[in-house]
C-alpha cells in the first residue's frame, strides 16, 4: 500500500502522504507496546489492539481494564485515525487533481512529429522553451522539479534525467535534438553519456558552467557545447565596449520578427568569398559556418564552398531553400 501511495503522488504530496502514514505507525507500534505493558498482555495482541484502533474497526475482544490503559487508547485514537485520515486525503487529492488535469487536456501530449529533447533545468532553459513555443516548435523536458513550473506547451516527464529509465520515457532515439542542461556539470556529463549511448546519432548540445568539461564532451558526441556564463560575460563585455552593443545583441537573440537561420550553399556552386555572396545575396549574411568553426569575415574574407553554411538574420516566417537543423561534427 505504501508503494502504491508513492507511486500516486507527486514530490510535495508524496513527502506529505509518508510522513502522516509514518507518524500513525509509529503511534500504532509504540502505543501497542505501552498498552500492553499496562494491561499486562503480550506485545503482539498490544499491536493487535492498536491496529484495530487506528483503523476504527474495534472488534472489542481487547480493552483497557484500568486508567492507564484508558489514557493509553485515548492517545493512540486522537493521533493515529487523524493521521491516516489526512494521508488518505492527500492520496484521494493528488489522484482527483490528475483526473481533472487529463480531462481539461491540461498536460501535454507526446509531440508526433519533430521535437527537442530537454534533460534537466538550467535555469536558461526556461528562456529556451518560450523561443521554442513562439517559434512553433515542440518539446520534451524531463527534469526533477515540479509540474507547475514547466509551460502547458511543453510535454513534461518527471524525474531525474541521469537514470536510463527515465531517460528512456523521453524517447531520445525519436528526437530531432537533445539539448543537456542540467544544473551540475557532473550531470551533464553522465547524462551525455547515457544519450550517446541510446541514440548516438543524434545532435546534442550541452550547457556546461566549466569549459574544461569541452574536449570530455565532445569525445561523447556532443556536437555544441554552451556555456551561458561566458555568452552573458561576453555579452555584457562588448556592452561595455559600445553603449548600445549590449542592446545589438539581445535584438539579435531575442527579436520576434526576425530570426537566425543557417541556409546550407547548395552543391555545384563555385568557392567564391564571403564577400561576393553578401554581394549577391539581399540576406543578411552575418558569417559562414564552416565545420565545426563560425567566420564573420570581418578580419579576412573566407571562400565559401558548397557544403557550408551561412549564417543569416531573416525575417520570421521565412523558409529558405535549405534550412539546416543541426551543426555538423568536425
Amino acid at each position: 500500500m505504501p508503494f502504491l501511495l508513492v507511486r500516486l503522488l507527486n514530490l510535495r504530496p508524496r513527502v506529505h502522504a509518508l510522513l502522516l502514514i509514518g507518524a500513525a505507525i509509529f503511534f500504532v507500534v509504540v502505543g501497542g507496546l505501552v498498552f500492553a505493558t499496562t494491561q499486562h498482555l503480550p506485545v503482539t495482541t498490544g499491536w493487535y489492539w492498536a491496529i484495530t484502533t487506528a483503523t476504527t474497526v474495534g472488534y472489542g475482544d481487547v480493552t483497557p481494564k484500568n486508567a492507564s490503559g484508558r489514557f493509553v487508547a485515548s492517545v493512540v485514537m486522537l493521533t493515529t485515525i487523524p493521521l491516516l485520515a489526512a494521508a488518505f486525503a492527500v492520496v484521494a487529492g493528488s489522484a482527483v487533481a490528475r483526473g481533472v488535469r487529463r480531462l481539461l487536456e491540461m498536460e501535454a501530449r507526446f509531440p508526433e512529429g519533430s521535437y527537442l529533447l530537454v534533460l534537466g533545468m538550467h535555469p536558461a532553459v526556461s528562456v529556451v522553451l518560450q523561443e521554442l513555443e513562439h517559434a512553433g516548435g515542440a518539446a520534451v523536458l524531463i527534469a526533477d522539479v515540479e509540474p507547475s513550473a514547466v509551460p502547458r506547451h511543453v510535454h513534461f516527464i518527471k524525474g531525474d534525467p541521469t537514470s536510463e529509465d527515465t531517460l528512456a520515457l523521453g524517447r531520445p532515439a525519436t528526437a530531432a535534438r537533445v539539448l543537456i542542461a542540467a544544473e551540475s556539470d557532473g550531470d551533464v556529463l553522465v547524462t551525455a553519456v547515457l544519450v550517446h549511448q541510446e541514440a548516438p546519432d543524434v545532435p546534442i548540445t550541452a550547457l556546461v558552467s566549466s569549459r574544461r568539461l569541452i574536449p570530455a564532451l565532445k569525445d561523447l558526441g556532443v556536437v555544441q557545447v554552451l556555456s551561458p556564463d561566458d555568452l552573458a560575460g561576453h555579452a555584457v563585455a562588448k556592452g561595455l565596449e559600445a553603449p548600445h552593443a549590449g542592446e545589438l545583441l539581445m535584438r539579435l537573440v531575442s527579436g520576434e520578427d526576425y530570426r537566425l537561420a543557417e541556409h546550407q550553399v547548395e552543391a555545384g556552386e563555385s568557392p567564391r568569398p564571403l564577400s561576393s555572396v553578401r554581394a549577391e545575396r539581399h540576406e543578411l549574411i552575418l558569417g559562414v559556418v564552416q565545420g565545426s568553426s563560425v567566420s564573420l569575415g570581418v578580419s579576412d574574407d573566407p571562400q565559401v564552398r558548397p557544403g557550408d553554411y551561412l549564417l543569416i538574420l531573416e525575417p520570421d516566417g521565412h523558409h529558405g531553400p535549405t534550412r539546416r537543423t543541426a551543426p555538423e561534427s568536425p
